[in-house]
Formats: C-alpha cells, sequence, structure tokens
C-alpha cells in the first residue's frame, strides 16, 4: 500500500509518464511541459522526504515498489551465481546467496528477498527466513573465506520466520551461528540495511566491518507494530513506538550503530532502483577498496571493536 503522503507526486508522475507517451509519438510541443512536471516533482519530493516522521519512513521502508535485494544485484553484480540449498534440510527463497562480481572485484553476496507480486511475496515468505535461508547464509559466508573473497549482505526483512516449524528446526541456533561466523570472518564485509532490519533476522547478516543504511530504512529490535502491542496494547500507538524505538537511519547514525546513511534519489528509492543501485554500489565499493587492503587479523579485529563499543556506557556518579 502507497503512502497517503505520496499521493500527490504519484499523479505528476503519471501525469509526466502519459506526456512522454505523446513525445515519442512525435508531439514535441509537450517537451516543455514535460520539463515543467519534472522540476515540479523534483522541488516537491525533496521538501515531502526531508521531514518525513519515523513511522513514515518505516512506511517507506515497506513500500510495494521499493527495490529488493534482486534488483541490487541484477544492476551492480555480474556473472551472478546463485547457491541453493543449506545441506541440510531444503531450499529457503527468502535468502539469496551466491558470488558474482563488483566491477572487477568477486564478491559474495547475501540478502533478504521478500518478492514482487503476491505469488512470489508467497514463495519468498516474505523476506521472512526459515533456519534453512541462515545456514544457506553461512555456507556462503565460509566458502567467501576459503576463497578470500569479500562479503556484501543486503538487509530487508521484518524478522525471522517465527512458525513452529523454523522453531523445531533450530531457528535461534541458526541465528546466532551467521552472526558468530560473520563476526569471525577473515575478509572484508559491508552490510546495507535496505529496506526493513527487524530484530535478529536482520541483525543475523548485519555483524559486518562497514554497516551502512539507505535513508528510508530502519533497523530495530522489533517493529513498531510489535512494540505497540507490547508496551500500550494498543495499535494506535505505532508512530509513538516508531519515535521511541529510534530506529532511523539519523538515529542510528548518531548513536554509532552504522557508519553511514546512504541518499535516496529524489528522497526515495522506488522512484529510481537503479540509480538507487547506482548511489549503493559506490559506496561499497568504497567500503571494500579501503577493507581490502587490512590483512585478516585488523578485519576480525576492527569487526569486534566496533560491535564491543555499542551500548557502552559512563557514569560519572
Amino acid at each position: 500500500m502507497q503512502p497517503e503522503f505520496e499521493k500527490e507526486l504519484w499523479e505528476i508522475k503519471e501525469k509526466k509518464d502519459k506526456l512522454l507517451g505523446l513525445y515519442r509519438l512525435g508531439k514535441e510541443e509537450v517537451l516543455s511541459e514535460i520539463k515543467e512536471l519534472r522540476r515540479k516533482f523534483r522541488e516537491k519530493a525533496k521538501k515531502l522526504y526531508k521531514n518525513l516522521s519515523p513511522w513514515d519512513r518505516v512506511t517507506i521502508a515497506r513500500h510495494p515498489k521499493r527495490p529488493h535485494t534482486s534488483d541490487y544485484i541484477k544492476f551492480l553484480i555480474k556473472d551472478f551465481k546463485e547457491i541453493h540449498g543449506d545441506n541440510c534440510f531444503g531450499e529457503d527463497k527468502a535468502v539469496i546467496a551466491g558470488f558474482g562480481y563488483l566491477g572487477n572485484t568477486p564478491v559474495a553476496v547475501v540478502g533478504h528477498e521478500k518478492g514482487k507480486d503476491t505469488k512470489e511475496k508467497i514463495e519468498r515468505n516474505f523476506g521472512m527466513p526459515h533456519p534453512e535461508g541462515y545456514r544457506k547464509a553461512i555456507k556462503v559466508f565460509k566458502l567467501a573465506e576459503r576463497f578470500k573473497t569479500p562479503v556484501i549482505t543486503f538487509i530487508d526483512t521484518p524478522g525471522a520466520f517465527p512458525g513452529i516449524g523454523a522453531e523445531e528446526r533450530g531457528q535461534s541456533r541458526a541465528i546466532a551461528e551467521s552472526m558468530y561466523v560473520m563476526a569471525f570472518l577473515r575478509v572484508p564485509s559491508v552490510a546495507v540495511i535496505i529496506g526493513e532490519g527487524g530484530s535478529g533476522g536482520a541483525l543475523a547478516f548485519g555483524i559486518a566491518n562497514r554497516v551502512y543504511m539507505l535513508e528510508n530504512a530502519y533497523y530495530s529490535v522489533i517493529s513498531p507494530e510489535g512494540c505497540a502491542a507490547i508496551l500500550w496494547k494498543d495499535q494506535r500507538k505505532v508512530k509513538d513506538a516508531a519515535k521511541a524505538l529510534k530506529l532511523t537511519a539519523k538515529d542510528l547514525k548518531e548513536l554509532g550503530v552504522i557508519d553511514g546513511i546512504i541518499p535516496e534519489p529524489f528522497g526515495a528509492a522506488h522512484w529510481s532502483p537503479k540509480a538507487t543501485a547506482m548511489i549503493l554500489g559506490k559506496y561499497i565499493k568504497s567500503c571494500l577498496k579501503e577493507l581490502c587492503n587490512k590483512t585478516a587479523d585488523e578485519l576480525v579485529k576492527e569487526r569486534m571493536e566496533k560491535f564491543r563499543k555499542m551500548g557502552v556506557f559512563r557514569s560519572d556518579s
């Protein structure tokens, strides 16, 4: 469902797209109006997305047209070869994992995938992995380490699947093992929260040397709905919960949980997935260029120090 506050932007875009169709048919007189609509769109988008509330950013992170892991792989990773199965139980389509090239650099890529249409969303379990998904990721992490290949993770999940079957097959253990393996990887790692970053299901792919967030993503120990249900027992309090959780990129950068915020074109990634991917790709390449100059021991030491500092406070009393 698209946010109500975007309604005017969609009306401008639809009008512009209709005029573009006429322009392609030879009606050159509409070109000036197209340019004016583009200018109007940029100005309104810049103003609209500048001061969104935490809850508004959650709705953008869940936007039906927001690009997913599969989109970033399509735009950024050449010759991607997907790995399937966990060598234990089966295949989990909520996680995409494999190898390819970022530019000329071989990389391992692991990410949550929600799916596009209803059929694919069901197949992908709405981006909520089972234990098999995390074990598949662990398999790829270990292969990456064996072949000295940098790791990139894309985080976009409301959380790990909480079903009985998942618990019976060791959901919590699989998440813990994924975090453990990532923590001690002897190769460079970069994690990017591209949409939703919910609870341990997200953290399983987040123990990296560098952690970035797209500006409209969120990263939290619990969803605003879950928080509202526990603290207030009232779903009408989701906006208050979103604010209290400090889940936005700006909040998390100030708290030192993430290393940087990646801007989204026109203020939101769904307006131009390809442009978003190009911006994201520049950040990842820059990180890997820096990290690949470090020794394996330095990578592990810096990663451990980075996460040990989180949550540390000093009392002067």
